[in-house]
């Protein structure tokens, strides 16, 4: 059985112990491989090795880093459908969602390479006589990214590329559910050039996290995960006088309005709700229907709800692939059964699906409920599977107000072909991330990615100039070079312009 390793100093390390956690393939259902557990004492020579190296690295020249920055998007490139298939086998995406993770976490690296730029200061000349003025950012020290298993090479690289960029070394600590992408990214770092002990990789659970909470060698957290744990995180990172960058949950609506194009705007909700199994943070989960549009909308996702095809990841023409683990089947279905006796119709009922020659894999089906209130638990909680609720209401400030009393803000959507009505919806709507006529508004590299309310504890989001303020302090440096026979005479008043 394979044992999947720690990456620690520019090495695979079995680490201090020899506990192990099993790595499934959900399409089948049997455990594939072994991941190590690290202890605090790995997570300790994670640290030191990235302090090490971060002595040498954060005084790199900004081109050194951008040679290895353009090296690792090239090898990113060059191993993508191998990458791909390994995000498939462990998590159970379709291998074509898995490239899409890879593209649009490779988009963060592009835009890493274009950091010279961004880091660029500001100098203000004689803002006083002789006095001038400039300022300049650089890096934390040692940083941490704690990565969830619905994204193992997308959201991981939404962090470590700018930590690294801007002169940081890197820890990232994966999710033990899907841990090969981590180790494999760590080995194109490598081959891109980049000095040992700058991007290390320590797997485990929670003694691993809060080992790394805990420590004081490290700076600053990254987090993407659920709400629970996303407070915990931020609490006890912040407690030790970490910075902090902590993503929740999310129970994202698409409106849709009786003007939009209802065919099309069925088929957008499909993909976004049932798209990786529904295990996405940007998933569709809610389709708010306006007025007229409530039975039109309800047989057209049904009727492309049943065309889904669910299969296994890797076999050719599959629309969805299988959950991550049986316990996420048994919670998703759960969850529907409960919907059904609350009162909600079940339009399509994926529950207790089987797929041939996958018996035992972890696989349920799209569901489709309809007159779904915002009393049920299936409006209530993040089902994160492919269930997609649709609630009714009268019209689109019903809607607005609806999704804004949802404790959840991280994105939404809007259907419609009327620009008055969307420039509304945008303006009111206290949502993080807002898409018209686009399903899964997921922002380019160059912006910002968070939420808001309980989808972003704390305020700092992800990537883009975010991620760059996140991942640097500021200087301001004020300097005066009079001659000798201007010196000025000291004062012990205020320091003034003049």
């Amino acid at each position: 059985m394979k044992t999947i390793q720690h990456w620690i100093a520019g090495a695979r390390t079995e680490g201090s112990t020899t506990d192990t956690a099993p790595v499934f393939n959900p399409a089948t259902g049997h455990e594939q491989a072994r991941v190590a557990l690290a202890t605090p004492a790995d997570v300790d020579a994670a640290v030191q090795a990235a302090a090490r190296a971060f002595e040498t690295w954060s005084e790199s020249s900004l081109a050194q880093r951008t040679q290895v920055m353009f090296a690792f998007r090239q090898l990113l490139i060059e191993h993508e459908e191998e990458l791909a298939r390994i995000i498939s086998a462990e998590h159970g995406k379709t291998v074509d969602d898995a490239r899409g993770e890879i593209v649009r976490g490779r988009e963060v690296v592009e835009y890493a390479c274009g950091l010279g730029d961004v880091l660029k200061g500001n100098f203000s000349d004689q803002v006083s006589r002789g006095v001038d003025v400039h300022d300049f950012r650089q890096p934390l020290g040692v940083v941490a990214g704690i990565t969830p298993f619905n994204f193992p090479a997308m959201v991981p690289l939404w962090m470590h590329p700018i930590a690294i960029a801007t002169g940081n070394t890197f820890i990232l600590k994966p999710s033990e559910r899907d841990p090969s992408a981590a180790d494999f990214v760590a080995d194109l770092y490598r081959r891109a050039g980049l000095p040992d002990g700058v991007f290390n990789v320590v797997h485990g659970g929670k003694d691993a996290v809060d080992a790394l909470l805990d420590h004081p060698g490290v700076e600053a957290v990254s987090f993407v995960g659920s709400t629970p744990i996303a407070r915990y995180v931020h609490e006890r990172a912040t407690s030790a006088g970490k910075r902090v960058q902590a993503l929740g949950g999310a129970k994202n609506h698409a409106v849709v309005l009786p003007d939009a194009d209802l065919e099309s705007a069925a088929g957008h909700l499909t993909a976004g709700a049932y798209g990786s199994a529904g295990e996405r943070c940007m998933a569709v989960s809610v389709a708010v229907a306006v007025g007229a549009a409530g039975d039109e909308l309800v047989a057209a996702l049904e009727r492309k709800a049943r065309e889904v095809k669910v299969g296994p990841g890797d076999a050719p023409g599959t629309d969805m692939g299988p959950l991550i683990t049986e316990a996420s089947v048994e919670r998703v279905e759960n969850a529907v059964t409960d919907a059904a006796q609350q009162g909600a119709t079940v339009v399509v009922d994926g529950r207790g699906l089987k797929v041939d020659g996958h018996e035992n894999g972890f696989f349920t089906g799209p569901t489709l409920l309809d007159r779904v209130t915002t009393a049920m638990d299936a409006y209530r909680t993040e089902l994160f599977g492919p269930v997609l609720a649709v609630v009714r209401v009268d019209t689109l400030d019903e809607a607005i107000a609806l999704i804004n009393a949802n404790p959840y803000g991280n994105g939404t959507a809007l259907f419609t072909d009327s620009g008055a009505a969307a420039r509304h919806f945008q303006r009111k709507i206290r949502v993080g991330m807002i898409g018209v006529n686009v399903p899964v508004p997921v922002p380019m590299s160059y912006y910002s990615f968070g939420g808001w309310k309980d989808s972003l504890i704390g305020d700092s989001p992800v990537h883009g100039p975010e991620g760059v303020r996140f991942y640097t302090r500021p200087k301001v440096v004020t300097t005066r070079w009079p001659r000798a026979a201007q010196q000025v005479t000291a004062g012990f008043t205020f320091p003034t312009s003049s």
